[in-house]
């Protein structure tokens, strides 16, 4: 495997005994939440990998080494570390480079689990077109890495503040899968609906995984995009978020938030509009991600020794 990455000892005896892999994200530790709930949260979501019977990948750089499954004192050396680097395909080559340390947005996190030869991955929502992005161009670099990276994502869809409609259509345009996960539907993060038709609808693990396998034997570039809805119980409806989402980026553009402040500015100011509630179910959102993707996981490892 690549020297470019470095194992935990965790992750190397899965890679050895074949227990399937999940790999996250670690963004939502150091540009997510606040310390200690950022660690505290990043724990949850690795134990409920394991308890779904596979073994959890966060993924990382810590002074210039790329790691693939951290420690418990490395989770927590990043939670507390102060200015860390936010690394998408443009960053990470950089900032292995000068050896700093950064946390990995959903691109960079497809790069290195790539690497790392793991071929599915949790996360919170992914990015896409941002509203107004007819002037100002702001469209995620996620989108194109869904494009190029053989690795399938389980998200709750892409995050509500941005444009939705556009976002499918881009994610069409470039030919990436986008599978509701036992809904038509296609989810918007907080809310179960968006009123939006998912592309494609599969209804089980199985189904998943067997169309990401086909996808290698095809020779398709990119991976798969799986929305899966945050559970009932947790959910913000769409009729009581969207007010809140448009409150928060029309003070956005009153104080010309831009750029990469855009999205910790609109999070950040709906976590206060809502009392806390959006985190809350941003959380369990998180954790379903988390024990679909290792049950996705589970049936890649099955089919490929059954082949």
């Amino acid at each position: 495997m690549s020297p470019l990455v470095k194992f935990s000892p965790e992750v190397q005896a899965a890679r050895r005994t074949g227990r399937p892999i999940a790999a996250l994200e670690s963004t939502i530790i150091t540009h997510g939440m606040p310390y200690p709930q950022n660690v505290a949260t990043a724990r949850r979501v690795e134990a409920q990998v394991r308890e779904a019977g596979g073994t959890p990948a966060t993924i990382a750089v810590l002074e210039g080494e790329i790691l693939i499954g951290l420690s418990d004192a490395q989770l927590e050396q990043l939670a507390q570390a102060p200015a860390v680097m936010k690394l998408s395909r443009a960053d990470l080559a950089l900032c292995v480079a000068a050896r700093r340390t950064g946390s990995t947005t959903v691109a960079a996190t497809m790069i290195c689990a790539r690497r790392a030869g793991i071929e599915v991955f949790a996360t919170g929502g992914v990015g896409g077109v941002h509203r107004g992005a007819e002037l100002s161009f702001d469209v995620s670099a996620d989108l194109r890495e869904l494009a190029e990276t053989p690795v399938t994502v389980v998200a709750a869809g892409a995050k509500a503040i941005l444009d939705l409609p556009k976002t499918l259509e881009v994610l069409e345009t470039l030919g990436v899968p986008v599978i509701a996960f036992g809904q038509d539907e296609f989810p918007a993060f907080w809310s179960r609906s968006s009123g939006l038709r998912a592309p494609l609808r599969l209804d089980s693990a199985a189904e998943i995984a067997a169309a990401h396998l086909q996808r290698g034997r095809l020779g398709l570039s990119g991976g798969q995009l799986v929305a899966n809805p945050i559970p009932p119980a947790a959910e913000i409806p769409r009729e009581v978020i969207t007010p809140v989402i448009e409150q928060a980026l029309a003070e956005a553009a009153q104080r010309q938030v831009a750029a990469k402040a855009v999205t910790p500015f609109l999070l950040q100011r709906i976590f206060e509009l809502t009392q806390g509630r959006s985190l809350e179910a941003n959380i369990a959102l998180v954790l379903n991600n988390a024990r679909l993707a290792t049950a996705i996981a589970a049936e890649i490892v099955r089919q490929r020794n059954a082949d």
